[in-house]
Protein backbone atom coordinates (compact mmCIF):
# COMPACT_ATOMS: atom_id res chain seq x y z
CA UNK A 1 0.00 0.00 0.00
CA UNK A 2 1.50 3.33 -1.00
CA UNK A 3 1.20 6.27 1.34
CA UNK A 4 2.29 9.87 1.35
CA UNK A 5 2.35 10.34 5.12
CA UNK A 6 5.73 11.05 6.71
CA UNK A 7 6.34 7.92 8.76
CA UNK A 8 8.56 9.57 11.38
CA UNK A 9 6.06 12.39 11.84
CA UNK A 10 3.26 9.82 12.09
CA UNK A 11 5.08 7.81 14.75
CA UNK A 12 5.77 10.92 16.81
CA UNK A 13 2.15 12.10 16.54
CA UNK A 14 0.77 8.66 17.50
CA UNK A 15 3.06 8.50 20.51
CA UNK A 16 2.05 12.02 21.52
CA UNK A 17 -1.67 11.27 21.35
CA UNK A 18 -1.48 7.94 23.17
CA UNK A 19 0.85 9.34 25.80
CA UNK A 20 -1.96 11.78 26.55
CA UNK A 21 -4.51 8.94 26.47
CA UNK A 22 -2.48 7.15 29.16
CA UNK A 23 -1.81 10.19 31.35
CA UNK A 24 -4.87 12.40 30.75
CA UNK A 25 -7.85 10.17 29.83
CA UNK A 26 -10.30 12.98 30.66
CA UNK A 27 -8.94 15.25 27.92
CA UNK A 28 -10.78 15.67 24.59
CA UNK A 29 -9.65 13.59 21.62
CA UNK A 30 -10.99 12.80 18.12
CA UNK A 31 -12.34 9.57 19.62
CA UNK A 32 -14.42 8.50 22.61
CA UNK A 33 -12.87 6.68 25.57
CA UNK A 34 -13.77 4.83 28.74
CA UNK A 35 -16.13 2.25 30.16
CA UNK A 36 -19.28 3.57 28.54
CA UNK A 37 -17.72 3.09 25.12
CA UNK A 38 -16.43 -0.38 26.01
CA UNK A 39 -19.85 -1.58 27.17
CA UNK A 40 -21.58 -0.11 24.13
CA UNK A 41 -19.15 -1.93 21.84
CA UNK A 42 -19.94 -5.27 23.50
CA UNK A 43 -17.55 -5.80 26.40
CA UNK A 44 -19.07 -7.73 29.29
CA UNK A 45 -19.67 -5.54 32.38
CA UNK A 46 -18.80 -8.58 34.50
CA UNK A 47 -15.40 -8.93 32.84
CA UNK A 48 -14.77 -5.18 32.98
CA UNK A 49 -15.44 -5.34 36.74
CA UNK A 50 -12.67 -7.93 37.10
CA UNK A 51 -9.87 -5.94 35.46
CA UNK A 52 -8.06 -2.75 36.58
CA UNK A 53 -10.47 0.17 36.29
CA UNK A 54 -7.76 2.64 35.31
CA UNK A 55 -7.17 0.53 32.22
CA UNK A 56 -10.86 0.74 31.36
CA UNK A 57 -10.82 4.52 31.92
CA UNK A 58 -8.14 4.80 29.20
CA UNK A 59 -9.82 2.33 26.83
CA UNK A 60 -9.75 3.84 23.33
CA UNK A 61 -10.72 0.85 21.19
CA UNK A 62 -12.97 0.95 18.14
CA UNK A 63 -14.77 -2.38 18.48
CA UNK A 64 -15.14 -5.66 20.35
CA UNK A 65 -13.51 -8.82 19.03
CA UNK A 66 -12.37 -10.96 21.98
CA UNK A 67 -15.28 -13.31 21.25
CA UNK A 68 -13.99 -13.79 17.69
CA UNK A 69 -10.64 -15.07 18.97
CA UNK A 70 -12.20 -18.20 20.53
CA UNK A 71 -9.73 -18.04 23.42
CA UNK A 72 -9.38 -21.14 25.57
CA UNK A 73 -7.50 -22.15 28.71
CA UNK A 74 -3.77 -22.26 28.07
CA UNK A 75 -3.66 -20.10 24.95
CA UNK A 76 -0.69 -17.84 24.30
CA UNK A 77 -2.08 -14.49 23.09
CA UNK A 78 -0.50 -11.37 21.60
CA UNK A 79 -2.26 -7.98 21.74
CA UNK A 80 -0.88 -5.49 19.21
CA UNK A 81 -0.91 -1.90 20.47
CA UNK A 82 -2.07 -2.92 23.92
CA UNK A 83 -2.31 0.59 25.37
CA UNK A 84 -3.30 0.60 29.02
CA UNK A 85 -4.19 -3.06 28.82
CA UNK A 86 -7.97 -3.48 28.63
CA UNK A 87 -7.97 -6.19 25.95
CA UNK A 88 -4.91 -7.91 27.43
CA UNK A 89 -6.51 -8.10 30.87
CA UNK A 90 -9.81 -9.37 29.45
CA UNK A 91 -7.96 -12.01 27.42
CA UNK A 92 -6.05 -13.06 30.55
CA UNK A 93 -9.34 -13.92 32.24
CA UNK A 94 -10.12 -16.31 29.40
CA UNK A 95 -6.78 -18.08 29.02
CA UNK A 96 -6.41 -18.71 32.74
CA UNK A 97 -3.29 -19.43 34.77
CA UNK A 98 -2.07 -21.90 32.17
CA UNK A 99 -2.10 -19.30 29.40
CA UNK A 100 -0.24 -16.08 28.84
CA UNK A 101 -1.05 -12.73 27.24
CA UNK A 102 1.60 -10.41 25.84
CA UNK A 103 0.74 -6.78 25.24
CA UNK A 104 2.98 -5.00 22.73
CA UNK A 105 3.14 -1.21 22.56
CA UNK A 106 5.61 1.44 21.38
CA UNK A 107 4.56 4.20 23.80
CA UNK A 108 6.53 4.33 27.04
CA UNK A 109 3.74 5.97 29.02
CA UNK A 110 1.22 3.32 28.02
CA UNK A 111 3.67 0.56 28.95
CA UNK A 112 4.43 2.15 32.31
CA UNK A 113 0.73 2.41 33.09
CA UNK A 114 -0.22 -1.09 31.99
CA UNK A 115 2.70 -2.64 33.90
CA UNK A 116 1.80 -0.70 37.04
CA UNK A 117 -1.82 -1.79 36.80
CA UNK A 118 -0.79 -5.41 36.26
CA UNK A 119 1.47 -5.35 39.30
CA UNK A 120 -1.09 -3.62 41.50
CA UNK A 121 -3.80 -6.11 40.50
CA UNK A 122 -1.47 -9.11 40.77
CA UNK A 123 -2.07 -10.54 37.28
CA UNK A 124 0.76 -13.04 36.70
CA UNK A 125 -0.27 -14.26 33.25
CA UNK A 126 0.13 -10.89 31.47
CA UNK A 127 3.32 -9.18 30.33
CA UNK A 128 3.78 -5.92 28.47
CA UNK A 129 6.68 -5.44 26.08
CA UNK A 130 7.94 -2.52 24.02
CA UNK A 131 8.01 -3.01 20.27
CA UNK A 132 6.58 -2.22 16.86
CA UNK A 133 3.79 -4.13 15.18
CA UNK A 134 5.75 -4.13 11.90
CA UNK A 135 8.70 -5.92 13.59
CA UNK A 136 7.35 -8.38 16.13
CA UNK A 137 10.02 -9.49 18.63
CA UNK A 138 8.77 -13.09 18.83
CA UNK A 139 9.80 -16.40 17.29
CA UNK A 140 7.94 -18.10 14.46
CA UNK A 141 4.86 -20.12 15.33
CA UNK A 142 4.75 -19.27 19.05
CA UNK A 143 1.37 -17.48 19.37
CA UNK A 144 -2.11 -19.05 19.33
CA UNK A 145 -4.13 -15.87 18.83
CA UNK A 146 -3.39 -12.26 17.90
CA UNK A 147 -5.66 -9.40 18.95
CA UNK A 148 -5.59 -5.70 18.03
CA UNK A 149 -7.99 -2.84 18.57
CA UNK A 150 -7.90 0.28 16.41
CA UNK A 151 -4.14 0.06 15.89
CA UNK A 152 -3.28 -1.51 12.52
CA UNK A 153 -4.84 1.42 10.65
CA UNK A 154 -2.17 3.60 12.31
CA UNK A 155 0.60 1.74 10.50
CA UNK A 156 1.94 2.94 7.17
CA UNK A 157 3.15 -0.64 6.49
CA UNK A 158 0.04 -2.76 6.89
CA UNK A 159 1.28 -5.51 4.56
CA UNK A 160 4.30 -5.93 6.82
CA UNK A 161 2.09 -6.07 9.92
CA UNK A 162 0.03 -8.98 8.60
CA UNK A 163 3.14 -10.79 7.34
CA UNK A 164 4.59 -10.58 10.84
CA UNK A 165 1.33 -11.70 12.44
CA UNK A 166 1.18 -14.72 10.15
CA UNK A 167 4.80 -15.53 10.97
CA UNK A 168 4.39 -15.60 14.76
CA UNK A 169 1.04 -17.44 14.73
CA UNK A 170 0.91 -21.23 14.87
CA UNK A 171 -0.68 -22.98 11.88
CA UNK A 172 -4.41 -22.54 12.34
CA UNK A 173 -3.82 -19.67 14.76
CA UNK A 174 -6.47 -16.96 15.02
CA UNK A 175 -6.40 -13.28 14.16
CA UNK A 176 -9.17 -11.24 15.80
CA UNK A 177 -9.11 -7.47 15.44
CA UNK A 178 -11.18 -4.32 15.37
CA UNK A 179 -10.09 -1.52 13.08
CA UNK A 180 -11.16 1.47 11.01
CA UNK A 181 -11.79 1.14 7.26
CA UNK A 182 -13.29 3.35 4.57
CA UNK A 183 -15.88 2.72 1.89
CA UNK A 184 -14.33 5.20 -0.54
CA UNK A 185 -10.81 6.23 -1.48
CA UNK A 186 -9.61 9.22 0.52
CA UNK A 187 -7.71 12.11 -1.08
CA UNK A 188 -4.01 12.70 -0.56
CA UNK A 189 -4.66 15.72 1.68
CA UNK A 190 -6.16 13.32 4.24
CA UNK A 191 -3.84 10.36 3.61
CA UNK A 192 -0.86 12.67 4.07
CA UNK A 193 -2.12 14.27 7.29
CA UNK A 194 -0.29 12.75 10.28
CA UNK A 195 -2.88 14.14 12.70
CA UNK A 196 -5.75 12.38 10.89
CA UNK A 197 -3.68 9.20 10.66
CA UNK A 198 -3.09 9.32 14.41
CA UNK A 199 -6.83 9.85 14.89
CA UNK A 200 -7.45 6.48 13.12
CA UNK A 201 -8.82 8.10 9.94
CA UNK A 202 -6.03 8.97 7.48
CA UNK A 203 -4.69 5.42 7.37
CA UNK A 204 -8.04 3.69 6.93
CA UNK A 205 -7.98 1.37 3.90
CA UNK A 206 -10.93 0.50 1.74
CA UNK A 207 -12.43 -2.73 3.06
CA UNK A 208 -11.70 -4.86 -0.05
CA UNK A 209 -8.07 -3.72 -0.04
CA UNK A 210 -7.85 -4.43 3.68
CA UNK A 211 -9.05 -8.03 3.37
CA UNK A 212 -6.77 -8.54 0.35
CA UNK A 213 -3.78 -7.46 2.43
CA UNK A 214 -4.78 -9.92 5.16
CA UNK A 215 -5.13 -12.82 2.74
CA UNK A 216 -1.78 -12.23 0.99
CA UNK A 217 0.49 -13.70 3.71
CA UNK A 218 -1.73 -16.75 4.08
CA UNK A 219 -4.82 -15.97 6.14
CA UNK A 220 -8.08 -17.70 5.24
CA UNK A 221 -11.72 -17.76 6.34
CA UNK A 222 -11.85 -13.98 6.76
CA UNK A 223 -15.11 -12.84 8.38
CA UNK A 224 -16.09 -9.20 8.89
CA UNK A 225 -18.79 -7.57 11.01
CA UNK A 226 -19.53 -3.86 11.26
CA UNK A 227 -19.64 -1.86 14.49
CA UNK A 228 -22.27 0.85 13.88
CA UNK A 229 -22.24 1.73 17.58
CA UNK A 230 -18.77 3.27 17.20
CA UNK A 231 -18.57 6.96 16.28
CA UNK A 232 -15.83 9.56 16.20
CA UNK A 233 -16.52 12.61 18.34
CA UNK A 234 -14.60 15.56 16.91
CA UNK A 235 -16.15 17.66 14.14
CA UNK A 236 -13.15 17.18 11.85
CA UNK A 237 -13.20 13.40 12.27
CA UNK A 238 -16.96 13.20 11.76
CA UNK A 239 -16.64 15.18 8.54
CA UNK A 240 -14.13 12.70 7.12
CA UNK A 241 -16.34 9.80 8.17
CA UNK A 242 -19.37 11.20 6.40
CA UNK A 243 -17.45 12.08 3.24
CA UNK A 244 -15.57 8.81 2.80
CA UNK A 245 -17.60 6.21 4.68
CA UNK A 246 -15.03 5.75 7.43
CA UNK A 247 -16.31 3.20 9.94
CA UNK A 248 -15.39 0.51 12.45
CA UNK A 249 -15.30 -3.21 11.77
CA UNK A 250 -14.31 -6.33 13.68
CA UNK A 251 -12.70 -9.17 11.80
CA UNK A 252 -11.38 -12.66 12.31
CA UNK A 253 -9.23 -14.88 10.14
CA UNK A 254 -7.32 -18.15 10.41
CA UNK A 255 -3.62 -18.61 9.72
CA UNK A 256 -2.98 -21.35 7.21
Amino acid sequence: MSTTVNERELENRVKEIYRDVADEPDEEFHFEMGRGLAERLGYSPTELDRIPQEAVDSFAGVGYHVDLADLTEGDRVLDLGSGSGTDAFVAALRVGDGGHVIGLDMTDEQLAKSRRLRDEAGVPNVSFEKGYIEELPFEDGTIDAVLSNGVINLSAKKERVFEEVSRVLVPGGRLAISDIISERQMPERIKGDADLWAACIGGAMQIDDYTDVIEMPGFADVEVRENPQYEFVSERAQGACQAYGVKSISLRARNR
